[in-house]
């Protein structure tokens, strides 16, 4: 039940950034939701194994590295999904930034505590 919630949580989130930034587009709600599952896998797979190459790049940029590691997840997850678009690397950025701040203001909202 709690992956549901999440994923339902995440959804949300990507249709909010979609209306805030420009340039962050879906299709269609099929491929938002196709494209939650996609960034949960990526985050969950893909993101440790760049975080672990990219330790010392992001020990000496003081943790953008890390940040940059989201968007170029981000912005590849837009390649893979069909129906989801990021029209260039500034939206990706914005994006990012923009669905890291609501999608953490989603999940403390749904804790209740």
């Amino acid at each position: 039940m709690k992956i549901l919630i999440s994923l339902a949580l995440n959804v949300f989130a990507l249709l909010v950034v979609s209306y805030l930034v420009p340039g962050f587009e879906f299709v269609d709600l099929w491929s938002t939701i196709v494209t939650a599952v996609v960034i949960g896998v990526s985050n969950t797979v893909i993101k440790p194994i760049l975080q672990i190459i990219f330790i010392p790049l992001s020990i000496i940029t003081f943790g953008i590295t890390a940040f940059l590691i989201n968007v170029v997840l981000l912005w590849g997850v837009s390649y893979i999904v069909p129906g989801f678009q990021i029209e260039n690397f500034l939206t990706a950025v914005i994006a990012s930034l923009v669905l890291s701040l609501v999608s953490m203001f989603l999940h403390k909202l749904s804790e209740g505590k």
